[in-house]
């Protein structure tokens, strides 16, 4: 293949991903607005506690001044944004109701908030009664029919605007669903109440849930969140808020009716066997939610719990995130043509190196699988020290990019310090310049200056797609979503952690673990995705064959070990370290450049963690 030939095909394939991301827009745009039933605004205002919000509002068209329609606020969990709730007002929407998904404070494009703020009345918990209050004044909103939901925090969030309605000259909040936290099962005295009161209310408990839904016992343990329907708290929610000592045992997935103070309410507790996060990706969970609020507030527009299409704007989000990558790449192999960036181009593309023999082959190996073990042992033990109160710095305000970062960081050094091993074991020394690892100064910032274009052109796409379309990119815990400008200082912050990581990553994967493996070079691209992403998977099977045969955490036997939220950390990077494999191996083959792909995937991962997580004043 000519030169000429070669620059029309990522040309071709440049086009191609602009293609597949205008689908996803559209597709997804077309999903969510009920193919034109359901108007969809992208919100920003000033709220009654005196804070800026994001949000988004689905108004279908049954909703009118003249014709009112029960509305449902949603909310996100910590680390979440207002997109993460889009299997719910995708379903509540298109059966009637009007929609708020909100970004709480410190999350998305809401204000951030001082640490420790959240919570105080003044705010409003957190926003989300600033959201029901701003509902209540909207003229095609029946102010008799407001409900509230949430995922854990936004579970909390929600708990906590009814205790706040509970106080109020005139209730606001008619029904609430708890979904992946608890309900407040007692008083300040200890004893047992209704904190609903008439409303009805619904909790959905996961049989494997990382955090809540236990009952701490009088030898210091806690039970299992899978036995969560037989312990008190439970029966006591489900009747209403008695002591339900001697009182009959109730089930799951029945709604149980009684009168309070007039009015009939309803209590539910729904039992998926499925972890926390996975209720932000579960079609019974969506029919639990949707077949709860019909009960509570009666839907406009009757459609089977079980009749749901968010699943069609999940693939189409999903593909927006493969165009993306596409464009990242393709734009890369275009740009390289250019006379500006015209150095950074390989005379020829990098072919592997022979097949490894004796030292150099065994070191392979080993260095692979010392590389995974050191990435489990840092990633298992770093948690505990790094969330101890006081040892995060102030100023970094993101304490999950935090972690990840200085993990990704270790590993990113410990591949170097591997690969000064190996050429002292093996002595196979290639040349540096000729393996791409030494560099020019001039081309060391033509590297960098293609790599900031790059990353900054591929954001445009999701920019693009938020604007036009008012949808993102993503699929469940991989997100990529436009951001708002008080974003980029933080992930410059951050920047460096990811950049060791990803040029380290970049520099073993091409400059000194690429060669022949079996008849097809696919081979050895294939075997170093695999171990990029191995370290993550073995954890993740650890973690959860423990939950699943035992009910509990490695972490709740062994404290140092991990923490429950860090093998959720874990289900994007599975994806991510793989792709960066592939990605970083196509790039390098048409450059001989090992930095160039690992400062793009450092730019992109770290904006995609700095904007879909909790900031921490």
């Amino acid at each position: 293949m000519n030169a000429g030939s070669k620059k029309k095909s990522s040309v071709f394939w440049l086009c191609i991903a602009l293609v597949i991301c205008l689908i996803s827009s559209i597709g997804a745009s077309l999903v969510q607005t009920n193919f034109g039933k359901v108007e969809v605004r992208d919100l920003r205002w000033e709220t009654d506690s005196g804070h800026y919000m994001s949000a988004l509002l689905f108004v279908p068209e049954n909703a009118t001044e003249e014709n009112p329609a029960p509305a449902i606020i949603c909310s996100h969990g910590w680390y979440n944004n207002r997109e993460m709730q889009d299997l719910n007002y995708v379903e509540y929407a298109r059966r009637g109701f009007v929609v708020l998904s909100i970004d709480m404070y410190g999350h998305g494009n809401s204000e951030n908030l001082p640490t420790g703020d959240w919570w105080k009345p003044e705010n409003n918990a957190n926003g989300m009664y600033d959201a029901v209050k701003m509902m209540a004044d909207l003229p095609f909103v029946d102010t008799e029919r407001i409900g509230v939901t949430g995922h854990s925090n936004g579970a909390l969030a929600s708990r906590t605007a009814v205790l706040l309605d509970n106080e109020a000259d005139t209730q606001l909040i008619a029904a609430a669903l708890l979904v992946s936290n608890d309900a407040v099962y007692v008083d300040d005295k200890g004893e047992y109440y209704n904190m609903f009161g008439s409303r009805d209310a619904g909790i959905v408990a996961c049989q494997y849930d990382e955090f809540f839904h236990r009952v701490k016992l009088d030898d210091g343990t806690r039970t299992a969140p899978r036995d969560y329907i037989d312990q008190a708290t439970a029966q006591s929610f489900l009747h209403f808020g008695q002591d339900p000592t001697g009182l009959d045992t109730r089930s799951s997935y029945t709604m149980y009716k009684e009168e309070i103070d007039g009015e009939e309410a309803i209590r539910v507790i729904y039992n998926p066997n499925i972890t926390h996060p996975w209720a932000h990706f579960s079609k019974g969970v969506v029919s639990s939610s949707v077949e709860f609020f019909d009960a509570a507030l009666d839907a406009p527009i009757k459609i089977d719990g079980d009749s749901q299409i968010w699943q069609l704007k999940a693939f189409f989000n999903a593909i927006g995130l493969v165009g993306f990558m596409m464009f990242a790449v393709s734009l890369t192999l275009t740009l390289i043509k250019t006379k500006v960036f015209a150095s950074l181009k390989a005379p020829q593309t990098v072919a592997p190196a022979p097949a490894p023999k004796g030292k150099v082959k065994a070191w392979f190996w080993i260095s692979n699988i010392l590389a995974t073990l050191f990435s489990i042992g840092v990633y298992m033990t770093l948690y505990s020290p790094l969330s101890k109160e006081g040892v995060r710095p102030e100023f970094f305000v993101q304490s999950p990019v935090l972690f990840i970062g200085i993990w990704s960081m270790l590993c990113g050094v410990f591949a170097l310090v591997l690969i000064w091993i190996g050429r002292l074991i093996t002595g196979n020394k290639p040349d540096r310049a000729a393996i791409g690892v030494k560099i020019s100064g001039i081309n060391l910032v033509k590297t960098i200056a293609l790599a900031i274009v790059v990353a900054a052109a591929s954001y445009a796409l999701v920019f693009a797609a938020d604007y036009f379309f008012k949808t993102d990119f993503r699929l469940w815990v991989l997100p990529l979503k436009a951001f708002t400008a008080d974003k980029i200082p933080i992930i410059a912050l951050y920047l460096p952690f990811f950049l060791v990581y990803y040029i380290c990553n970049s520099i073993s994967i091409n400059s000194y673990n690429y060669f022949q493996m079996g008849k097809k070079e696919w081979v050895n691209t294939t075997v170093m995705a695999i171990f990029n992403g191995l370290a993550s998977l073995i954890m993740i099977i650890i973690m959860y064959s423990c939950f699943f045969i035992t009910g509990h955490l490695p972490n709740e036997f062994i404290p140092w070990f991990g923490g429950s939220i860090i093998g959720i950390w874990l289900y994007p990077i599975v994806v991510i370290l793989p792709v960066a494999a592939v990605v970083s191996r196509i790039i390098y083959k048409r450059t001989r450049n090992p930095y160039l792909a690992g400062i793009i995937m450092a730019l992109l991962v770290t904006t995609m963690s700095c904007t879909n997580t909790l900031t921490q004043l």
